[in-house]
């Protein structure tokens, strides 16, 4: 891992008592285009916008039923829509386009945006296919754009101490294996809405069930922790336990990552009796676990008992997708290897699909 990186992480922490709002206030807000409105994380944009913390410039949507349902619960002006993004970024020019469409879309997304210089930032995973995922970066890369990729995880101060405490204080040595579960009940027994079931549980518009649906955050997580190095090898057992529900996806997937001198286990599940979101880290004189998005719980070497404490506040620019976004925008964050980077992304969707081909074939497959 670069010095540079370090520092980087260093400062995350560092400077955590400067307020998100004072940092907003000091800056003004994107403007933003989203496309789509099927996927749910679309609510926390949504809640974001009626707080006055980023404008909301045009919205491309076709499905009339979702257009008059956030008309109406939002207000928003019919001058707001657009039936496509083409259409829209003829007329709008916002700072950057936030993805909330199915994943197979997000290659629809960078191809109209790109070419105008217009960054992107779509929800997990970054696509469907490595194919996919590499014309993305290509566009992204030619037409000097960024592309980056959001997970809820990513803000989670729990996991961003993990990694600081592991990489720059050493507490518990080189990492040896990482374990990350994430998981619910299921998609439709907590009640998603029907737009976003409907996409979520199709192996063409969201590349899988669960193992692409909670997947990629281990997968993520793992590619942050072992410094941007893709693994080795993947292998994948998945299942249908609830075949009756989820007919054409997977709803439970247990994927192994071999790296050199480290083993990730990828647990993600919608067969899980409530919900979950955690790492466990072990590492050659310690461990260490984000429990949940604000704990942590240490043990090292020749201590009996764990040490449970909560993770600082996370500077401004990482407290959250929108801030951090703005901060990329403006070059004060280069993104490098970041969880939310292109290159961190790239190397997730090439462990889904080998995880795919695994638990289809049932043998090992090889990263190249």
């Amino acid at each position: 891992m670069s010095h540079k990186f370090t520092l980087k992480i260093a400062f995350v922490l560092l400077f955590s008592f400067i307020s998100i709002s004072t940092l907003q206030a000091q800056q003004p807000k994107l403007n933003v285009a989203v496309a789509g409105l099927n996927h749910d994380h679309i609510y926390l944009i949504m809640n974001s916008f009626q707080k006055g913390e980023v404008n909301i410039i045009g919205i491309a949507e076709n499905n009339p039923d979702l257009i008059q349902r956030f008309k109406k619960r939002y207000q928003l002006a019919d001058s707001l829509f657009f039936s496509d993004l083409p259409a829209l970024l003829k007329k709008r020019k916002p700072d950057a386009v936030l993805a909330y469409n199915a994943i197979s879309d997000h290659l629809a997304v960078v191809e109209a945006a790109a070419p105008l210089g217009i960054s992107v930032m779509v929800e997990k995973p970054l696509a469907t296919t490595v194919k996919d995922a590499e014309k993305m970066a290509q566009l992204a890369l030619k037409y000097n754009s960024h592309l980056l990729t959001n997970y809820e995880t990513t803000w989670y101060p729990s996991n961003q101490e993990a990694y600081l405490n592991i990489k720059q204080q050493k507490m518990i040595g080189t990492v040896r294996k990482m374990i990350v579960h994430d998981g619910h009940e299921g998609p439709k027994e907590i009640g998603v809405s029907k737009e976003f079931l409907s996409w979520l549980t199709d192996p063409k518009k969201n590349g899988a069930g669960a193992l692409n649906d909670f997947g990629c955050y281990g997968a993520n997580l793992m590619t942050w922790l072992m410094d941007g190095k893709a693994p080795i090898s993947v292998s994948a057992i998945t299942h249908q336990i609830k075949p009756d529900v989820y007919p054409n996806v997977d709803d439970d997937a247990t994927i192994l990552l071999e790296y050199p001198d480290a083993t990730g286990i990828i647990e993600a599940s919608w067969n899980w009796p409530f919900s979950i979101k955690d790492m466990e880290v072990f590492g050659k004189t310690g461990y260490i676990q984000a429990v949940n998005e604000h704990q942590l719980r240490l043990k090292e070497n020749g201590n009996a008992d764990y040490k449970v404490y909560k993770a600082k506040a996370l500077a401004p620019a990482y407290a959250n997708s929108l801030t951090y976004l703005a901060a990329v925008l403006r070059n004060e964050i280069q993104p490098e290897h970041d969880l939310s980077s292109l290159e961190n992304n790239l190397i997730v969707v090439k462990i889904l699909e080998a995880a795919k081909t695994s638990a289809k074939t049932g043998k090992k497959v090889l990263i190249k």
